[in-house]
Parts: C-alpha cells; sequence; structure tokens
C-alpha cells in the first residue's frame, strides 16, 4: 500500500483484517450490484475502534493543515455517529494535546428529551460554535441534511463533515439510466451547504491499496464498478 500515506493503508488494512471492508456482490440500497461493501457499524472491536479513531484525527489534522479548516465541536449525529465522534475527540487530544487538549464533543438525540437537562443535544453546547460532523458515510445527504439543519437550529456554525468513505459513485438519475453523468451524494451536499467534505479514504484509495491484497477478478470488479458509476464532480 506504498502509493497510499501511512495513515491511510493501516486504516485500509484494518478494514479489510476486521471484516469492515469486504469484496464479494453487495446489491446496495440503490439496488446496484457492488462488488465492495463498507459497514462501518463493524468497527465495534477494541482494536478496530482505536484504528477508525486515529484515522478520523489524522485525516482532520491533515485537513486543517492542508485547507485550513477550522472547528470548535466535534459532532457525531445519532447513532452510529456518537462513539465516531467521542473517540475522535480523545484521539485529537492525544495527538496534539496543545490544540486539541479541550476540544469538545456534542451528539444528538433521536428524539427530545423532556425532562432533566432536556432538548435534543447532549455534550458541548452548539450556539455560536464552528462544528465539524463526523459520521461513517454519504449514502443519500439525507442523515447529513437533517444533522446540519439541527446544529443550525442550535445556533451552530457547520464547519465541514469527515466521513469514513467517499465512494465516488453518483446518484441514481431520476429515470433510472445509470449511463447519464451524475453527481455523488458529496458533491450534491458540497454544493448545496458549500461545505467543506473529507474522507479517510475514496475508492481510488481503495483501489490503489487493493493492488496488496485483493485478488485480481476482485480488484478487476471494483475497477469496472467504478468506470461504470464514477460521479461527475
Amino acid at each position: 500500500m506504498s502509493s497510499l500515506s501511512q495513515y491511510k493503508a493501516d486504516f485500509l488494512k484494518a478494514a479489510v483484517n476486521g471484516g469492515v471492508l469486504k469484496f464479494g456482490s453487495f446489491e446496495l440500497k440503490s439496488k446496484r450490484i457492488s462488488p465492495y461493501f463498507f459497514n462501518a457499524g463493524s468497527f465495534y472491536r477494541s482494536d478496530l475502534l482505536q484504528s477508525i479513531a486515529l484515522a478520523y484525527a489524522k485525516a482532520i489534522i491533515e485537513a486543517v493543515d492542508t485547507t485550513g479548516l477550522e472547528f470548535d465541536v466535534v459532532f457525531g449525529p445519532a447513532y452510529k455517529g456518537i462513539p465516531l465522534a467521542t473517540l475522535t475527540t480523545y484521539c485529537l487530544g492525544v495527538l496534539e494535546p496543545e490544540k486539541y487538549g479541550s476540544m469538545c464533543y456534542s451528539f444528538d438525540r433521536k428524539e427530545a428529551k423532556d425532562h432533566g437537562e432536556g432538548g435534543n443535544i447532549v455534550g458541548a453546547p452548539l450556539k455560536g460554535q464552528r462544528v465539524l460532523i463526523v459520521d461513517d458515510v454519504i449514502t443519500a445527504g439525507t442523515a447529513k441534511r437533517e444533522a446540519i439543519d439541527k446544529i443550525r437550529k442550535e445556533g451552530g456554525i457547520v464547519a465541514g463533515i469527515v466521513v469514513a468513505l467517499d465512494r465516488m459513485e453518483k446518484l441514481p438519475a431520476a429515470d433510472g439510466d445509470d449511463s447519464k453523468p451524475m453527481p455523488s451524494a458529496i458533491g450534491e451536499l458540497r454544493k448545496e451547504y458549500n461545505l467543506p467534505i473529507f474522507s479517510i479514504l475514496t475508492l481510488d484509495d481503495i483501489i490503489a491499496g487493493m493492488k496488496n491484497f485483493a485478488t485480481e477478478d476482485d480488484i478487476k470488479r471494483t475497477e469496472e464498478y467504478r468506470a461504470k458509476y464514477k460521479a461527475s464532480d
């Protein structure tokens, strides 16, 4: 995996060894048959949790260094985003304590609490804060739109979004014609909200790394899938 930066290569290796990234034949929600499947919900083992949290933290630090990203709070949309945001905040503080030693995190409730402290948000208040959303993937973008809406209703400013994987895959056309050029869900969100969106891995990264561990057939099918469904953005 020499063509990838070290943290990306380490994350890809952990994802494959832990069964988080699998190759085969998988029917997606879009009804497309994908030669690979990434399930961030499978990072439930201690060593895998460490690998994904470190990868998120390093991807964020890289984004700060290369793009000038600025944020005050790490936000994890319920439910998968909650452990991701929590552990990423912890790892940021470990990796760069002078800069992130006091970094805060928050997450939302699916339903507002009407007793105790009440409200929709658990953790750091969002009002007036620059909020970085951390989540697993962006499929249609619906969940991210809901998170952005919640953050803004709390008075927060969305600084950007970080996901584990960018499939670089075009959205299905309304008429079902997959030959039409179409943007990705990530591209649509970027355009709609004018937000930076970062990922630990892209499909290009996976294909670059596959050459070190996957079969020729898996590589060929994944490259063909990329060519067929690659987004126009």
